[in-house]
């Protein structure tokens, strides 16, 4: 199961891949993978869930916890869903907090409710009452993919470490991507720096598509951007799949990206890239500023999150002119041609 973000499951993909070549794979995810599974895992059985406490809105009000509201009828028609087919075994690689050698002690609730058999994750706070099989996490530092890892090892599949891994090559304009969106606010690099950077790299003969969240669309038409879009579905992965780079926030797209086989620039903000770069070895980033509450993931404690705003257009700039430098100068990565 991941029931979380976009970008969590890109990261499970390699996963999910591997598993599938070996198991019958039943993915307990989110509605937004519809256009995903006939491309990345078609081998992949994929039934939809959106668990209340994944809600983002008044998340620190309490709000995803109140039991009143809970989709209790959905609910128990996914129990017995998911009851009839008997899993042999359920795998749960999410950690919860801030605590990053602790598991999601509400997947493993969920893996003991469905009864399935064998029940995989790193416990927390007594989780590991649910699970036949509680798992050692990674160092703290370590990528998120290095969870999926262990559970592999758990069933005996052999996955690479990040830097072996093979991703895709299906690019074919060469263009570069700017895609503003993140799924939470406090990712998002300011719009009007993004304004500057796509100037920048246009007045260098480079062909920019911007790519945004839909409650950023206006902005960029009152901007003059007259070209916007506004990707879901199988028209994102169409789109990243015919770009040459992306550069954008933490967030989904920039996963998927990566998993196209395509280089990222990442801006980062609350979380850290240790844990959260993109998959694509040619990828790079610039981290969030200091902040003494980081990591952080979806909140902030200030008016505006300095970690993603103190980071300038001139310091951005500069540091995708000189990733985009290495990517044209490294043989092993198709060239970006100037438009």
């Amino acid at each position: 199961m991941e029931l979380w973000g976009m970008g969590d499951l890109v990261i499970a993909s390699p996963f999910l891949q591997a598993a599938s070549q070996k198991y019958d794979v039943t993915l307990l995810v989110k509605t937004y993978t519809q256009d995903w599974q006939p491309r990345f895992w078609p081998n992949v059985k994929v039934v939809t869930f959106i668990a209340p406490w994944t809600a983002f809105e008044h998340k620190y009000m309490g709000v995803p916890y109140n039991l009143l509201i809970w989709p209790w009828a959905k609910m128990f028609r996914l129990w017995r869903q998911m009851t009839a087919e008997k899993f042999d075994f359920g795998v749960s690689a999410r950690w919860y907090g801030s605590a990053r050698r602790a598991g999601d002690p509400r997947d493993h609730l969920l893996l003991w409710f469905f009864r399935i058999k064998n029940r995989l994750g790193f416990p927390k706070l007594g989780s590991q009452l649910f699970l036949t099989k509680p798992l050692n996490a990674p160092e703290p530092g370590a990528h998120r993919y290095e969870n999926w890892r262990v559970m592999g090892q758990a069933l005996d599949l052999d996955l690479p470490p990040r830097e072996k891994l093979q991703l895709r090559q299906t690019r074919h304009d060469r263009g570069i991507i700017v895609h503003t969106g993140a799924g939470q606010p406090v990712r998002v690099w300011p719009l009007d720096r993004y304004r500057f950077l796509v100037s920048r790299l246009r007045s260098k003969g480079f062909h920019v598509q911007v790519a945004c969240d839909p409650d950023q669309e206006s902005w960029w038409r009152r901007a003059g951007e007259r070209d916007v879009t506004v990707p879901r579905g199988t028209a994102l992965i169409t789109l990243l799949e015919k770009a040459g780079l992306f550069i954008g926030n933490d967030s989904g797209p920039g996963h998927l990206a990566a998993f196209c086989g395509v280089p990222t620039f990442t801006i980062f903000g609350p979380q850290l890239p240790e844990w959260f770069a993109s998959l694509h070895l040619a990828s790079e980033w610039l981290d969030g500023k200091a902040c003494p509450y980081k990591p952080c993931s979806d909140y902030c404690r200030f008016p505006l999150p300095y970690c993603m705003v103190n980071s300038q257009e001139e310091e951005v700039s500069r540091h995708v002119e000189a990733f985009l430098t290495r990517v044209l100068s490294d043989p092993a990565i198709p060239k970006l041609v100037p438009h």
